[in-house]
């Protein structure tokens, strides 16, 4: 459960910063940072997600795909605003960042962990 746990965590908080930074004024030093942070969350999340094999037992889910395009994606973003193709680099994160709901949706279904932590399976 620990490492389900993990995922959880580094989830909302990347939810929380991801909220944040795309209210934020864009292109200062305190957006980069934020950016930064919420790039290791989201890339923690999505790593981490290949040990969660609850719905198949020692075998990936199509689930797991969302995780290996988030992890592709993220480099892709970092990669635009590193080379000053920012509207890519926008792109590639609010897409990101809408993943994350989407994958968070699915994580709410009943018969999973986190309908049990609150008490709705």
């Amino acid at each position: 459960m620990g490492i389900i746990w993990l995922h959880v965590i580094t989830a909302c908080g990347a939810v929380l910063l991801g909220g944040y930074n795309l209210w934020a004024e864009k292109g200062t030093a305190h957006h980069k940072f934020i950016g930064r942070f919420w790039i290791l969350l989201m890339g923690i999340t999505a790593m981490v997600s290949f040990e969660i094999t609850e719905l198949q037992p020692s075998r990936y889910s199509w689930i797991h795909l969302l995780s290996a395009w988030t992890l592709l994606s993220l480099g892709i973003a970092l990669w635009a605003a590193r080379t000053g193709r920012i509207i890519t680099h926008k792109r590639f994160m609010i897409g990101t960042y809408v993943g994350a709901f989407i994958a968070g949706a699915f994580a709410l279904a009943p018969g999973r962990f986190l309908s049990h932590v609150f008490g709705y399976s």
